[in-house]
């Protein structure tokens, strides 16, 4: 798949497009996990995952809350209590059975980034994975809006493609893409930053994310409920000490209003630990190797990243004069 060169940005009246990669250029966005995408993360590699019952929750537990006041208002009037229980089993029910299938399926592999050798492991179906350059990768972040009498309405990806590296692949094997909900625009990229810095740059430069891999052991001696309830209010006691009085009041109304705790309870219990990469041959590329073996940049990524820098900092020259 051929892809318009990093740093370009194609706009349109209601969509925009941010080409990011290759060749994987400086974005000038913070690293920011806004999906805690980071599942694993050492000084050899760093696992991205693209799953988020949580975030089903949080779609979810409003239509609950809703639908269960509007039952409260209905309560005595029996004929329009049948209708309502008929809406509500339609626009609530489907989407619940949906979630706790989803709830007993098997989690899906991660992607690893190898920052040792700058080369990703793609896993597939039936046990085949790919190794793919990091300097091959793709990754766009894309933009589209809509306009109603409810206002204006943006929804955006942040896109990441991968080709297999055999040339002999069948048509239908050959691409391999995965997308996360985030926004677009700015937000895409400060996700993308996690993988980049994290490859170009090191692990030290990236936010600090829940511990997935260590969430078992955190909650140790507790259950998962409570332990994530015990350290959500933990949260709200914090900020209101350090009188942080909006934050602690917004996590109080995600609570209420987005079932926050339920999903974070449930993405602990499905990604504590998260799965991992269990091929003989990838634990053997996902060990340490000497430094004199680390794979370098391209001198086309050198020359690229050098120009994007210069950019950047004329650009925070102007904004400063």
């Amino acid at each position: 798949m051929s892809t318009p060169p990093a740093g370009t940005t194609k706009k349109r009246l209601f969509s925009r497009n941010d080409y990011l990669a290759p060749l994987p250029i400086p974005t000038g966005e913070k690293p920011s996990d806004v999906l805690n995408t980071i599942w694993r993360k050492n000084e050899v590699f760093l696992d991205i995952g693209n799953y988020s019952i949580g975030s089903a929750v949080m779609v979810l537990w409003p239509m609950v809350m809703l639908f269960a006041f509007m039952g409260y208002l209905f309560r005595n009037d029996h004929d329009d209590m049948h209708i309502f229980a008929i809406m509500t089993t339609f626009i609530i029910g489907i989407p619940t059975l949906f979630l706790i299938q989803g709830l007993f399926r098997d989690v899906p592999l991660p992607v690893r980034f190898n920052r040792e050798r700058r080369e990703v492991c793609v896993p597939r179906e039936d046990g085949e994975y790919w190794i793919v350059p990091w300097e091959s990768v793709t990754a766009a972040a894309t933009q589209q809006s809509s306009v109603s009498q409810a206002g204006k309405a943006t929804m955006g990806l942040l896109i990441i493609g991968f080709e297999n590296p055999d040339p002999q692949a069948k048509e239908d094997n050959k691409h391999f893409w995965f997308g996360f909900n985030c926004g677009g625009g700015t937000t895409a990229m400060a996700l993308w930053e996690c993988m980049r810095s994290y490859m170009e740059i090191g692990p030290e430069v990236l936010p600090i994310t829940n511990d997935f891999e260590g969430g078992r052991e955190k909650l140790r001696g507790r259950s998962v409920f409570w332990g994530v309830c015990s350290d959500y209010l933990d949260g709200i006691r914090q900020h209101l000490m350090a009188r942080e009085i909006g934050q602690a009041i917004w996590l109080v109304v995600a609570a209420l209003l987005l079932g926050a705790p339920i999903a974070m309870m449930l993405q602990t219990w499905k990604l504590s630990p998260p799965p991992d990469l269990d091929y003989p041959d990838i634990i053997e590329w996902s060990k340490p190797l000497p430094s004199k073996q680390w794979a370098k940049r391209s001198p086309e990524l050198e020359e690229a990243i050098a120009t994007r820098e210069a950019e950047l900092a004329a650009q925070t020259a102007r904004e400063l004069a």
